[in-house]
């Protein structure tokens, strides 16, 4: 069953998804696509880029990139999830392949199977996207960035026990006063215990 493979592969199968977001710029509207990766264990994810066209060569340089010697996302992963968007071209899997990450590619109207992807995108639409009116590109990028940002460093997490993906220092402390720090002008809070000053 899909249940057991996910369960017998947990700790190397990386799945990826697409999201658009509009721009409302001055003379039109603008689709970009955004491609995100997520570590099914870990729940990490990797914000892999933004472009208004999601072409073959664009693919083949983010599987270069995200396959590169010092990029740790994909260390130890053997398996990515997508679904059978023509996007993820013949380019980008020989690349992954040639990495040693095999891609597999899921039936047609099975959503269900990519659903760690489809939260991750679900979860930045609600908490994030669905409160601007982006001008420009380049304020969707700074959007993003700040959501993957809070979401591995400071987000709970309740298919995780509530926990924080990647805790910051001041996340780990357990004494001292709980205070509230945000990202996106008050968009994003979160709380953690104010750091002690050693004497």
């Amino acid at each position: 069953t899909w249940s057991q493979f996910i369960s017998l592969h947990y700790e190397t199968l990386v799945a990826t998804d697409f999201f658009t977001v509009e721009v409302c710029g001055p003379r039109r509207l603008t689709t970009l696509f955004a491609l995100c990766f997520i570590d099914i264990r870990t729940r990490l994810v990797y914000f892999a880029g933004l472009t208004e066209h999601p072409n073959e060569a664009w693919m083949m340089q983010v599987a270069r990139t995200i396959t590169m010697d010092g990029e740790p996302f994909l260390n130890g992963k053997t398996m990515l999830l997508h679904d059978g968007d023509k996007k993820y071209c013949r380019g980008f899997r020989r690349l992954l392949k040639d990495a040693g990450v095999r891609p597999v590619r899921l039936p047609p109207y099975s959503p269900n199977l990519n659903a760690f992807a489809e939260r991750w995108v679900r979860s930045i639409k609600t908490e994030c996207l669905q409160f601007y009116c982006p001008m420009t590109r380049a304020s969707v990028e700074y959007v993003i960035r700040q959501y993957v940002a809070h979401y591995n460093a400071e987000r709970t997490h309740q298919g995780l026990h509530n926990e924080v993906l990647g805790p910051q220092d001041a996340l780990k402390n357990t004494n001292g006063p709980i205070k509230v720090s945000h990202r996106l002008a008050g968009l994003l809070p979160y709380y953690h215990r104010e750091l002690q000053a050693h004497h």
